[in-house]
């Protein structure tokens, strides 16, 4: 493994490479490499669909519909006016009131409905799985690039303060070698010479 990764690693998370998941693998090789981890979770969910898996979703979405609603009310309506009105009057008729068989038809429906039902319910249960999973890695990588920019930015200015300091650490430097040579300091006024011996003061 690239010791950029490793090192990026130690410095981020406080621990070692090896001890990290896959997922905090992945993101931290991406932050290191500079390569996006973004990905779209219906399309990562669905890479690993069955046709068993999208028919059901089908079939599930088809049941929960309007479509579907419209079409059960009005099969019950013709059943029950066929069988109560029409062949009533004139010859037998095939499922007379109470409708045993269309009872049978609609257990033998729900039977079949309901695990398909709580299939497509237990798979969109992955998918918001599989989308966490994808938003944990989007937030794990932003906050490791906002740690590693604060450390960018504290390096900095590590270094402009200790470029200040040595700065200063030079005049001062400068500033006594001039004091040891007999200078003096800029803009210091100079020194007024001193009386002789054998002169005399003026009488006032």
């Amino acid at each position: 493994m690239d010791d950029q990764v490793r090192q990026l690693a130690e410095q981020l998370l406080k621990t070692g490479f090896d001890q990290l998941s896959d997922r905090e693998r992945r993101v931290i090789t991406g932050v290191a490499k500079r390569t996006q981890i973004s990905r779209d979770a219906n399309h990562a969910f669905e890479e690993n669909l069955t046709v068993g898996d999208r028919l059901a979703d089908r079939v599930a979405a088809f049941g929960g519909s309007w479509v579907f609603i419209s079409i059960f009310l009005g099969v019950l309506v013709a059943w029950t006016l066929l069988n109560s009105v029409i062949l009533a009057s004139s010859v037998a008729a095939f499922d007379p009131y109470p409708y045993i068989f269309l009872n049978l038809i609609l257990s033998m429906l729900a039977a079949l409905q309901a695990p398909i039902i709580m299939m497509s319910q237990n798979r969109q249960a992955v998918r918001d799985r599989v989308a966490a999973g994808l938003d944990y890695e989007v937030n794990l990588k932003a906050e490791l690039e906002i740690m590693a920019l604060h450390e960018k930015l504290d390096q900095i200015r590590s270094q402009h303060l200790a470029e200040m300091l040595r700065t200063q650490q030079e005049q001062l430097l400068l500033l006594t070698r001039i004091i040891a040579l007999g200078g003096s300091a800029p803009g210091a006024a100079p020194e007024a010479p001193a009386p002789s011996a054998g002169s005399k003061e003026p009488r006032a």
